[in-house]
């Protein structure tokens, strides 16, 4: 395992909201991490969650950004690294959406698919060149299990999350030897506090199980990360698994 010097001085959070990214930050903090920039949609949200991470002691700033604006990334992320070298990106923003509904209505469908797959591009893309530019940095993008393979229950965010991870993989091999180290990591389902009536959902996972999962791959420099570690051979079988099999097993 290396050294702290692994882990951000600096932290730009893309999606500055995400129950994921503030917990990452918040275990950064306690590490390393001095400055932090929130980005996300101004709200009072927003500004909870940057006083939350100045009270543990961080330089906390927050900036105005929408997924949904691809146009007017260049400009906010480009005033984050004219203010000093930013040492991580962790893209964290997406919405999981309602398959229910959104199968009936291809507009709220394509919202998922253009906040998870086309505004993660165009963030990916600025924010990897602007690492690259300065020589250095982390980028970390958050994909989940789902984009292993369709599952009839949330194929809209399944497959907008599987365009991401490809996206990112192959952003990946595009920095390789600049400097710029990709990360893509793939926690099954995330939930917040205590399941109701403890009931537990198999390989699911916590927002602090996955920012521990994160600090301990910016540590060995890897390149993927599952939360929780077993659920790399459980997706590589079913992966696998025809597609008879695989249906009445998602069903």
């Amino acid at each position: 395992m290396k050294d702290a010097t692994a882990l951000p001085q600096s932290l730009l959070v893309l999606g500055g909201t995400s129950e994921i990214a503030l917990a990452t930050a918040r275990r950064l903090i306690a590490r390393r991490t001095r400055t932090v920039w929130l980005a996300g949609r101004p709200s009072p949200a927003l500004e909870n969650a940057a006083g939350s991470l100045r009270a543990l002691g961080a330089d906390v700033h927050t900036t105005a950004f929408d997924a949904l604006d691809p146009e007017s990334h260049e400009e906010v992320l480009g005033k984050v690294f004219a203010g000093g070298p930013v040492d991580m990106v962790l893209l964290a923003f997406g919405i999981l959406g309602d398959q229910a509904h959104d199968e009936r209505d291809p507009v709220r469908a394509v919202r998922v698919a253009q906040t998870n797959y086309t505004g993660a591009v165009s963030a990916g893309l600025v924010a990897g060149r602007a690492l690259q530019n300065q020589g250095h940095g982390s980028l970390v993008v958050l994909s989940a299990a789902a984009a292993e393979r369709a599952r009839r229950a949330d194929f809209i965010y399944g497959s907008s999350k599987a365009g991401l991870d490809v996206f990112a993989q192959g952003l990946g091999d595009a920095l390789h030897g600049t400097g710029v180290h990709v990360m893509v990591v793939r926690p099954g389902a995330v939930r917040a506090g205590r399941p109701a009536g403890g009931m537990r959902t198999p390989f699911a996972s916590t927002p602090e199980a996955v920012a521990t999962a994160i600090e301990l791959g910016l540590r060995r420099r890897s390149e993927t990360v599952w939360v929780p570690g077993a659920l790399r051979p459980l997706m590589a079988a079913l992966r696998h698994a025809p597609r008879f099999v695989y249906r009445r097993l998602m069903a």
